[in-house]
């Protein structure tokens, strides 16, 4: 998942430490890389356990607090309550058509919340495929998808910059909060392409950054599994998305979340549709 290039300087490791989930710095010796999955794994499988979600203030608000801010409706949000962790930044399924009958991939499928609503959409026809790295998510995914009765959800195992699905499979891809996480996110965008039909949707919400955070920021375990310090600037995101071959179209942005969720860091979720 997390491949930086070699490095020829301690200067430069340094500067790609700092500046990791940007295309240009995605390869290295592999040790740093392998710490950083470490926090992200480590910090989402206890996520599976104790419900608390991707966000500074997560702790101080209820999942479905969170959820309702961020674009759930009532109706959402009760309909599989115990696969919302409250790990979101926006309702991806509500950026786009989603048609029944439709291939639905969701790249970070956490506990299941979003491919259970596009299940809905998709009807008994179509198939929604999860695919999260932590293994105690993708358990705790399936037995929810046992619990509300979704046998057409299946929930793979695996990263999203080396994605399980086949090429040209897919007809709509949704994301929610987790792009931000990757330390090379133009290969996560070079993936989805890759798996999505001719005029496959792409339809995600995601952290950017509004102004660069300090080394020590970039640094912070915390922020980083907390979806900021592994964000970029909002002006790279939406050229890592194009430089995959999409055609992008930006949806909204909501930079009131950065006090609501996010302690005031200079963020904002921004939603955005991309085609091929």
């Amino acid at each position: 998942m997390f491949k930086i290039a070699s490095q020829t300087s301690l200067q430069e490791t340094g500067a790609a430490l700092i500046n990791f989930g940007r295309a240009k710095d995605a390869k290295g010796d592999g040790m740093e890389i392998s710490k950083l999955k470490k926090i992200v794994k480590e910090s989402y499988g206890k996520i599976a356990q104790s419900g608390c979600g991707c966000s500074c203030s997560c702790r101080n608000k209820a999942a479905g607090q969170i959820a309702k801010s961020i674009g759930y409706s009532d109706a959402e949000i009760s309909a599989a309550p115990d696969a919302n962790l409250g790990l979101g930044c926006g309702n991806p399924t509500a950026l786009g058509e989603i048609r029944e009958g439709e291939t639905v991939l969701d790249l970070g499928s956490g506990a299941g919340f979003d491919c259970f609503l596009a299940a809905k959409k998709t009807g008994k026809t179509g198939k929604v495929i999860g695919v999260d790295m932590t293994d105690a998510m993708v358990e705790k995914a399936r037995a929810n998808a046992a619990k509300y009765g979704y046998p057409n959800v299946e929930f793979r195992l695996g990263e999203i910059e080396e994605l399980p699905v086949e090429h040209n499979s897919v007809d709509v891809i949704i994301s929610n909060c987790v792009i931000n996480l990757s330390p090379n996110k133009g290969k996560v965008f070079s993936e989805a392409y890759r798996v999505l039909k001719k005029g496959g949707r792409l339809f995600v919400s995601d952290i950017v950054l509004l102004k660069e955070l300090s080394v020590s920021d970039r640094k912070n375990e915390e922020l980083i599994a907390g979806c900021v310090g592994g964000a970029v600037l909002k002006d790279e995101y939406l050229k890592l998305i194009t430089g995959a071959g999409f055609t992008i179209k930006t949806l909204s942005e909501d930079a009131g979340i950065s006090k609501r969720q996010y302690e005031g860091f200079p963020l904002e979720s921004l939603k955005v549709a991309a085609y091929k």
